[in-house]
């Protein structure tokens, strides 16, 4: 009876999980839609409708006995840094979308685990096992032969994964909660957006609320689609084991993948089917050493304490 409780906690961070990465991979629908307003405009309203909508949680929960942390200057400092390359991930996002590169965010998001590895071994001296090292040079050789193929490098897929992997390392020491360290880098985000969104309806170039009030509602609604997944995810990677997390995390860029070839019918010859199996090939080198390394761990005799 002792481990039902646990066993409907698990259930509901596995489903708060699946549905933030289904979310996440739907993105493009929402954001295609959108496709006709200037990507940096649909950035800033993401930011500045983002940061109400948390601003109100905030308040919410300071009301119920959660009161706001104090913020000493090198911790505002370490946020400010996150929001920057946040935003710069949100506008590479948007603007691939928008431009029709439904596939190379897709593969961004694909090789971000591995990008996040080489800086551990860069920024923290990891040692990575012999697997991850193949799973690696394997994901490497893929996007050298797709860049070679193609057009030139896949600037955006390199500039999602290096930016959300930079993020994930800024926000590995973060003292503060989710919740709280997003509603931090909305709101460091949030004085550039609104000036830069006055100074276009200004000049006559802003969209909101001079085009369909369709327009108006999705540029609005877009903090509402930033935030769900983000909470699902923050209550997800708080009942679930990270293994879980981290295959759960394919589901995001399996979905970009498939609207980008079946709904959008973006191009996938030759050169894209060896670059996109190269890293699903290493993706699963990497996926599966992990699990074996996981399995290692929770069989070694418990240290003793004498």
């Amino acid at each position: 009876m002792g481990d039902q409780p646990l066993a409907r906690l698990s259930s509901r961070g596995l489903a708060h999980g699946v549905a933030a990465y289904c979310l996440w991979g739907l993105f493009p629908l929402y954001w295609k839609m959108l496709a006709h307003v200037p990507a940096l405009q649909v950035l800033a309203h993401r930011i500045v409708w983002s940061c109400v909508i948390l601003a109100l949680l905030v308040e919410w929960r300071r009301r119920h006995g959660t009161p706001w942390p104090s913020l000493p200057p090198r911790v505002v400092g370490a946020y400010a840094l996150a929001a920057v390359l946040i935003g710069v991930n949100w506008f590479l996002y948007v603007w691939g979308v928008s431009a029709g590169l439904v596939l190379q965010t897709s593969l961004g998001y694909f090789i971000n685990p591995l990008v996040s590895v080489v800086f551990g071994v860069i920024l923290f001296r990891e040692r990575l096992r012999r697997l991850q090292w193949v799973a690696v040079g394997v994901a490497a050789l893929g996007m050298a032969y797709l860049a070679l193929s193609v057009d030139g490098i896949p600037w955006v897929s390199l500039g999602l994964a290096a930016s959300f992997a930079s993020y994930g390392v800024v926000k590995k020491y973060a003292p503060l909660s989710a919740l709280e360290g997003l509603t931090l880098e909305t709101v460091i985000l949030w004085v550039p957006a609104a000036v830069f969104l006055c100074l276009a309806g200004w000049r006559g170039t802003g969209v909101f609320l001079q085009y369909a009030r369709v327009t108006d509602f999705l540029l609005v609604a877009g903090g509402l689609v930033t935030i769900v997944p983000l909470l699902l995810f923050a209550s997800s990677i708080r009942l679930v084991p990270l293994s879980t997390v981290g295959i759960l995390q394919y589901i995001a860029p399996s979905i970009q993948f498939l609207l980008g070839v079946l709904v959008y019918h973006e191009p996938f010859g030759r050169a894209e089917l060896v670059g996109f199996s190269a890293v699903w090939i290493a993706l699963v080198g990497f996926t599966i050493d992990g699990l074996w390394a996981a399995r290692a761990h929770r069989l070694q005799p418990p240290h003793s304490t004498r």
